[in-house]
C-alpha cells in the first residue's frame, strides 16, 4: 500500500507523458531485479539487497520505493547471510544494505530509524551496520527521544561506548525522556548502569507491542549480563 507521505508528495501538475516513461523504467527496474535476486536466492539461499543508489534512479517515486523496500525488510528482521559467531552477523549486512537504501530515499521515514535499527543491534548483532543507522536516525530526528535512547543503548551495550551513550541520554531528556535517564547517564560508567539501560529498554519495546523477536532477543542478552555480573 502507498504510504499517505507519498501521495501528498505527489500531488503537483506534470507532464503525463513523462510520467509514464518514469513508471515504465521504475516498473521495469524493479521487475528485472526481482527476477534476478529470485533466480539468485533459488540457486544460492541468499537475499540481494537492492541496486546500489537506488535513490538516484528513482524517478521521482523515492517515498513508494521506500515503502515497499520496508515492507519486504520487516518480512526478513532476523535474516543473517553470514554469521561470524552465534546470533552474531557480519557488518553491512543485508538488513543494514535494506534500511540504509529505505533511509537515503526516504531520510524523515521514522519507523527504519526507530526500528529497523533495533533489528540490527538486538537480533542479528550487525554492530557496525546498526551504529551507521542509528547515527542517521540520530541526524534525521534529533529531538525524538525513543530513537535517541535506543541509540544509548546501543552504544552503551554493543560498541561499549559509555561518553557517546550518556551524551544521548541527556540529549534524550532534554527531548521529552522521563527524568530519571538524568540519572541513569550518571550511573552508565557501572554495570548497575548498564543493566538499567537495558531493562528500561526491554519495558518501552514491550509497552509498544514491538517485534516478538526483537523482544526476545533483548531478554536473552539481559539474562546474559545477570549471568555475567553474578560471577
Amino acid at each position: 500500500m502507498v504510504s499517505s507521505r507519498f501521495l501528498k508528495s505527489q500531488l503537483v501538475f506534470c507532464d503525463p507523458r513523462a510520467l509514464a516513461l518514469g513508471f515504465f523504467s521504475l516498473v521495469l527496474i524493479f521487475t528485472s531485479h526481482t527476477v534476478f535476486q529470485n533466480t539468485y536466492l533459488a540457486a544460492n539461499k541468499a537475499l540481494l539487497p537492492p541496486p546500489q543508489y537506488i535513490e538516484r534512479m528513482s524517478f521521482g517515486f523515492n517515498e513508494a520505493i521506500a515503502d515497499t523496500l520496508w515492507i519486504r525488510a520487516l518480512q526478513d528482521f532476523d535474516y543473517c547471510e553470514a554469521k561470524i559467531a552465534d546470533n552474531v552477523c557480519a557488518n553491512n549486512s543485508w538488513l543494514y544494505l535494506m534500511l540504509d537504501a529505505i533511509t537515503n530515499l526516504s531520510p524523515n521515514f521514522r519507523m527504519p530509524y526507530a526500528t529497523g535499527s533495533l533489528a540490527l543491534t538486538i537480533i542479528i548483532s550487525d554492530i557496525d551496520g546498526a551504529t551507521k543507522i542509528f547515527d542517521k536516525g540520530v541526524k534525521a530526528f534529533p529531538n525524538d527521544w525513543p530513537i535517541l535512547y535506543r541509540a544509548a543503548y546501543h552504544y552503551l551495550y554493543e560498541v561499549k561506548d559509555k561518553k557517546k551513550a550518556a551524551e544521548l541520554l541527556i540529549q534524550a531528556g532534554q527531548n521529552g525522556a522521563p527524568a530519571w535517564v538524568f540519572a541513569l547517564a550518571g550511573r552508565l560508567y557501572s554495570d548497575a548502569g548498564s543493566m538499567d539501560l537495558a531493562e528500561a529498554l526491554l519495558q518501552q519495546i514491550i509497552q509498544e507491542n514491538q517485534d516478538p523477536a526483537v523482544i526476545k532477543r533483548l531478554q536473552d542478552k539481559i539474562n546474559s549480563m545477570k549471568t555475567s555480573l553474578s560471577h
